[in-house]
């Protein structure tokens, strides 16, 4: 289904498996054209994960969203606590996101308090995303469980 132009995939629990570039994201209702104004310390535009979420179809016993990065790294959470919560930020200038900005395509939860979960902490905020999984189960989850992985995380 990807190919080298693809940004991300959506699979799992879904009607129709997308493979979403940047042309498709950029088509996608419920764009957001700066960022800055949900979170000031970022910058680019970005469509919400529900418009993804509709785009693709979820079935109703979809109950997780799994999100898998470059580098084995994946976060799995409560779909409804992000659904209307985060965005996918895909682009800068009308280009697309930089990998020094963690693009392609970067989940983002603006306020991961409003999430109302424990679930969901500012490591489910992904860079350089890949994929995203619906799935009825928690899905693979390579967050850090303690200060010292969440340390070593951001140093690498």
């Amino acid at each position: 289904m990807a190919d080298e132009t693809t940004a991300v995939q959506v699979t799992g629990l879904v009607t129709k498996a997308l493979a979403l570039d940047y042309e498709a994201l950029a088509a996608l209702p419920e764009q957001i054209a700066d960022v800055s104004k949900l979170a000031e310390d970022r910058q680019g535009g970005a469509v919400t994960l529900a418009s993804v979420i509709r785009a693709a179809g979820a079935t109703g016993d979809a109950r997780f969203i799994t999100l898998f990065a470059e580098g084995d790294y994946s976060a799995s959470v409560p779909l409804d606590a992000v659904l209307n919560q985060a965005i996918l930020i895909y682009q800068l200038q009308d280009a697309p996101l930089p990998a020094a900005m963690g693009g392609p395509v970067r989940f983002f939860i603006p306020d991961v308090a409003a999430c109302q979960t424990a679930d969901v902490d500012t490591c489910a905020n992904v860079k350089y995303l890949q994929r995203i999984e619906l799935s009825a189960e928690l899905g693979l989850d390579s967050r850090p469980k303690n200060v010292t992985q969440h340390v070593d995380l951001h140093r690498d």
